[in-house]
């Protein structure tokens, strides 16, 4: 049969012109270590599973990982250092880096650490930007243009990467943020990073935001990248950080499965496949669900059945119409065409496969599928037998169900 072409077979509006199309490799920052539990519901796992999640994070591509504040106190330390050493010793391409208020006492043991495992770790040095967090914690701007001045200097002193970090920039005055940007940049900073701290942000307003910040870089006349930290208070994470993409950021963050304060921040795991859809990245996502699975495990994080992606019911079905389509594109000899016949992700990229069950709303296509992937012929007698039983349910019917009904039928034989 002639090779399928997917251009022949989908129109895709949503393939962007060659002039908005990415000129640079989009980085990734994986915040579940840290950011992410910061849920109130969340369980900090033990390191041994934050470590296996970490292998996974280097395997689906992520670069670096904020692996923890470990000026909080000491398990948060000992979690950093383990975290660390582990990314020493193994090799990983991804790289480590950590959370610190600007104050040298949420620095220092960053420092040390760095010393110890012998490679450099990323400080992200974060204070508020807004005038309401300005107001409450009664700070002038002179005061956090002079903090920024010290944290940043200290880390890059000390010979360490910075990112400086300003908390709630969505809502923060221009004025503030070109001192604060501007002033860290001066000091050593290679990177800055814009914060939708409370989800505050519209895809426009990201747009905006991001055009300005870009301006105060390019006054300083210093090569510095920009990053996107954004939450999903108002549902729009995923299209706030592909805006931030295309207005130019370097780097975004994310969480697995979206967890993080409130409810969360932007899921890692969908953006992810949103931009290998959009043709932004190429990276093997063939082990997404493992990694989410096991952060729901560890974290104790119920994954939704109608999550995309990874949710238990994205890619089954049991409505006869779609049902009867996936079927006939997997008699054609293609599973590119069953995947995507009734579905806008095709799941075999993420790991995943297609799945058609039996209900109330099933055709007897569906039954006949069902009975041949279990090597069962079938015969057209057993085939209505399921099906009028199938038509009385009001559930789909679980395999132990359809197997007493196979049972009962060959007993009548």
């Amino acid at each position: 049969m002639e090779q399928l072409k997917e251009e022949k077979l989908i129109y895709d509006w949503n393939i962007a012109a060659p002039g908005e199309r990415l000129k640079y490799k989009i980085e990734f920052d994986d915040e579940t270590l840290r950011d992410g539990l910061q849920s109130p519901s969340v369980t900090d796992p033990a390191i041994d599973e934050k470590i296996e999640l970490l292998h996974l994070m280097d395997e689906l591509g992520i670069d670096t990982a904020d692996v923890g504040l470990p000026g909080a106190g000491p398990r948060a330390y000992k979690d950093v250092y383990e975290l660390t050493r582990e990314i020493a010793d193994s090799k990983l391409k991804i790289t480590p880096n950590i959370a610190a208020r600007t104050i040298k006492q949420d620095i220092t043991p960053a420092i040390e650490i760095s010393q110890k495992t012998g490679i450099p770790i990323e400080v992200s040095s974060f204070i508020g930007s807004s005038p309401i967090r300005q107001y409450v914690e009664e700070w002038t701007l002179d005061e956090m243009v002079r903090k920024t001045e010290e944290a940043v200097t200290y880390v890059v002193q000390n010979g360490l990467p910075c990112m400086f970090v300003t908390e709630d920039t969505t809502r923060a005055h221009p004025e503030a943020i070109r001192k604060l940007y501007t002033t860290a940049i001066e000091c050593g900073a290679k990177r800055i990073c814009v914060c939708d701290t409370v989800g505050h942000a519209t895809p426009e307003g990201v747009t905006a935001l991001i055009s300005f910040v870009k301006d105060v870089v390019k006054d300083t006349g210093e090569n510095v990248k920009i990053d996107w930290h954004g939450h999903r208070d108002r549902g729009l994470c995923i299209q706030n950080s592909i805006a931030a993409i295309r207005a130019g950021v370097n780097r975004v963050h994310g969480t697995a499965l979206g967890i993080g304060e409130r409810v969360g921040n932007t899921p890692m795991d969908l953006l992810l496949v949103n931009l290998k859809l959009m043709g932004y990245i190429d990276n093997d996502l063939s082990k997404l669900y493992k990694y989410c699975e096991l952060v729901s495990k560890y974290c104790k994080v119920p994954i939704p059945v109608n999550y995309p992606v990874l949710g238990s019911d994205a890619f089954r079905t049991a409505t006869g119409v779609h049902a009867a389509a996936v079927i006939k594109a997997q008699k054609k000899g293609h599973n590119w065409l069953a995947d995507r016949i009734y579905s806008g992700v095709p799941a075999g990229e993420f790991g995943l496969q297609q799945k058609i069950e039996i209900g109330p709303m099933s055709g007897q296509s569906n039954i006949i599928y069902w009975l041949q992937q279990h090597d069962m012929h079938p015969e057209k007698e057993l085939v209505e037998k399921i099906f009028n039983y199938a038509k009385q349910s009001n559930t789909l019917l679980t395999d132990s169900q359809i197997f007493s009904l196979i049972n009962k039928h060959k007993a009548k034989q």
